[in-house]
């Protein structure tokens, strides 16, 4: 697969937006960094959006830019040249599509059914578009055609919010997402960024689900962490479970025998998706603790930040 596309992949939502005033490009773009999504597909639909893309991918150059409602070839070639880096269609155009491969930009085609499917294929695509979504019969539809095409990926849009965007998120077929319910149109023409900062990012943390999983308590022995597991199944009815490394009561608390990662233990931090999870917070400047970073690329699904908050180790945990 494409790197631009495994990057939207990992971003997980890709913002799609309808920009009708130049002035609007940046603080829009800067609210849509604040909120935690540095990604956007800028549509077409507007006299300016070639401008806004050149804006936007300046003031912004690590933000992933693409444009949107691409009809032809002379599209491709403006956004391209004012710095998009994907190139999204409505629908299944191939001389559009032909145009993309030969420059070198990837382009994902709207699909809607088999037919279009199996021309992406044909100009060797792995990853389509599926539009309208909700309406051309939404997630049970993707699942009933994505079957008998292997490793092909989609990317939903139309109809797609904060109620069902995770529901298309964890199915194994569905590379991203795109929506607008994060960028309403009414909020950028009256210029509350703001609002679309928190939209933005309320939008961001639904995907990543984060939610604390258990409380990893430094032990000096066994011994201590058994007497301190007997103390809260006494006091509070936790069911034990005796591990290697340590001894669960219930499933809030984790007693080690051994001191292990973080001065005072470690805290767990599950999430919906591991590996975006990772890549939002090294987007973010953070880093994760060597060893346990290479065991998370060898398939451990679990992973240490390299730094303690409050002298416990975090470390997130695939649900």
């Amino acid at each position: 697969m494409n790197e631009i596309l495994k990057k939207i992949g990992l971003y997980g939502i890709v913002p799609v937006i309808k920009i009708d005033e130049v002035e609007q490009a940046i603080p829009l773009a800067r609210a849509l960094c604040q909120g935690g999504l540095p990604v956007a597909e800028i549509t077409f639909r507007t006299a300016c959006a070639a401008e806004a893309i050149a804006l936007i991918t300046k003031e912004f150059p690590n933000m992933l830019v693409g444009a949107g409602t691409v009809l032809t070839p002379e599209q491709a070639d403006a956004a391209v040249a004012a710095g998009a880096k994907f190139i999204v269609s409505p629908g299944l155009n191939p001389k559009v599509v032909k145009h993309c491969i030969e420059i070198g930009v990837p382009i994902t085609p709207g699909c809607a059914n088999p037919s279009d499917i199996e021309q992406a294929r044909e100009l060797g695509l792995d990853v389509v578009k599926f539009f309208p979504a909700e309406a051309a019969g939404g997630l049970p539809m993707i699942k009933a055609m994505s079957a008998p095409y292997g490793s092909l990926k989609f990317m939903p849009t139309g109809g797609l919010n904060e109620k069902n965007i995770l529901d298309y998120l964890k199915f194994n077929k569905i590379l991203a997402c795109g929506g607008s319910f994060m960028v309403p149109s009414d909020l950028i023409k009256a210029g509350d960024f703001a609002a679309i900062t928190k939209m933005t990012r309320d939008a961001v943390m639904l995907m990543h689900g984060f939610e604390l999983k258990h409380v990893g308590i430094n032990c000096e022995s066994k011994e201590k962490a058994l007497a301190a597991l007997n103390m809260m199944q006494t006091l509070f009815g936790f069911e034990p479970k005796l591990g290697n490394s340590g001894a669960f009561a219930g499933t809030g608390f984790e007693l080690m025998y051994t001191p292990g990662l973080g001065t005072n233990g470690h805290i767990a931090i599950a999430c919906n998706f591991l590996d975006r999870a990772v890549f939002y917070f090294q987007n973010m400047g953070l880093s994760f603790e060597p060893a346990s970073y290479q065991k998370y690329l060898e398939g451990s699904k679990a992973v240490y930040f390299a730094d303690e908050i409050a002298g416990f180790a975090f470390h997130l945990l695939q649900k």
